[in-house]
């Protein structure tokens, strides 16, 4: 009993003494997010205070500016999405896991300082990828199947660009071709991408890293003229349903809906999406920045969050951190909530033929019928395509705007 407690007075001795005044290093950092046995999904940012760091993905910088230091223990909070990462410091960095129990993610990862390069080099591009590409995922499967447009510009070895698929893009990637081999990431706070694949003149072929359980072959060839189908040609109205109807809770738990007065002989758009939806989140931000400039405009738009949160309760906690962080004024309402599910989705919208994305938007005329369906959306990543996406959409509001 007397050499335990003096072993309980030593251990005591030693936490009170341990040093928990470090913090993470100011400067560049290289994260490295463990997504399968072989792979690592590297990716940058710069710790720019205490409390703050930058997430940089080829253009798009995203401030993280939630860390909180609690013992030996460091929690990084994305500022939008639900995950964040527990870590704690070692000699060359920091090493613990990104977290995000409503997804289930629990993905190992650790962080170099002072390491700037995303990805290692050994030999000189062989191949300049500088262009578009016609992408097939999981080629050689029947029901997983689904075709995606590459587009890419190179640098030397240095290569930024994106996937289009017919539902929206993966967003900012950055990568490099080394020798024959491309290699491409992005961590946005939500998904984890790694596209790693061996480049010929006129081909890819490689494979597909999401997380840290899932993967899955893609190839492609060079198309300057391959075009995805038509995103206003992919949903519709039911065949027995005229009109769009819902009923869904906001935040104070009063439910809204199309027949309210603030939507009577107004336009209104209505979005489908999910706070943990990147490619929402860019369509958010658009929506948000157009009805602050437009606000004299016979306009209303409305989103309907289709939440992974396993309550309600926490749904809410993560549409009040997107509208605040956003800005965004008008409605989220709660749909849906422990799951994201699209099947499960279309039985709370019915009307529509189906739910093939998030996100989707939705074109009601001052008369209440539906006059467009988009699916998808192409966000700031896809260049021209996000510009033509912009200028179509405030042409067509002003077409219904004039009726």
């Amino acid at each position: 009993m007397k050499y335990m407690l003096i072993i309980l007075s030593a251990l005591t001795l030693v936490s009170c003494n341990k040093d928990y005044s470090k913090k993470m290093q100011h400067g560049k950092w290289l994260g490295q997010m463990q997504v399968s046995a072989d792979e690592k999904l590297p990716f940058n940012f710069e710790v720019t205070s205490d409390r703050s760091l930058k997430i940089i993905n080829a253009e798009e910088v995203i401030l993280v500016d939630d860390i909180t230091y609690k013992n030996d223990s460091i929690f990084i909070k994305m500022p939008v999405f639900e995950g964040y990462f527990a870590v704690k410091l070692t000699e060359e960095g920091v090493s613990g896991h990104f977290i995000n129990k409503s997804m289930d993610i629990n993905i190992p990862f650790k962080a170099i300082y002072n390491s700037k390069a995303r990805f290692e080099t050994k030999q000189a591009a062989k191949t300049d990828i500088t262009g578009n590409w016609e992408v097939v995922f999981s080629p050689d499967s029947h029901e997983d199947i689904y075709f995606a447009k590459g587009i890419f510009q190179q640098k030397g070895q240095q290569v930024t660009g994106t996937f289009r698929t017919k539902i929206g893009d993966y967003r900012y990637l950055e990568g490099v071709v080394d020798g024959d081999t491309l290699k491409l990431s992005a961590f946005d706070g939500a998904h984890a991408f790694l596209f790693v694949a061996t480049v010929k003149d006129s081909t890819l072929n490689g494979v597909f890293y999401s997380g840290n359980n899932w993967s899955e072959p893609f190839s492609a060839k060079r198309n300057d003229n391959f075009e995805l189908p038509d995103a206003n040609a992919l949903t519709s109205m039911a065949d027995s349903y005229e009109r769009l109807e819902f009923s869904f809770p906001n935040e104070a738990g009063q439910m809204v809906s199309l027949a309210d007065e603030k939507f009577q002989n107004k336009v209104v758009v209505v979005q489908l999406m999910g706070t943990w939806c990147p490619n929402c989140l860019d369509e958010s931000t658009f929506f948000s920045e157009y009805t602050k400039i437009n606000s004299e405009k016979d306009v209303e738009f409305v989103a309907l969050a289709f939440e992974n949160a396993k309550t309600d309760s926490l749904a809410f906690v993560g549409i009040k951190r997107l509208k605040d962080r956003l800005g965004i004024e008008y409605p989220v309402l709660l749909a849906q909530y422990g799951t994201s599910d699209k099947l499960e989705a279309q039985t709370r919208l019915p009307m529509l033929n189906e739910v093939l994305s998030y996100p989707t938007t939705i074109f009601v005329d001052k008369t209440g019928q539906v006059r467009k369906i988009h699916t998808g959306f192409n966000g700031p990543a896809t260049g021209e395509k996000y510009v033509a996406f912009k200028n179509e959409f405030r042409t067509f509001i002003d077409e219904l705007l004039a009726e």
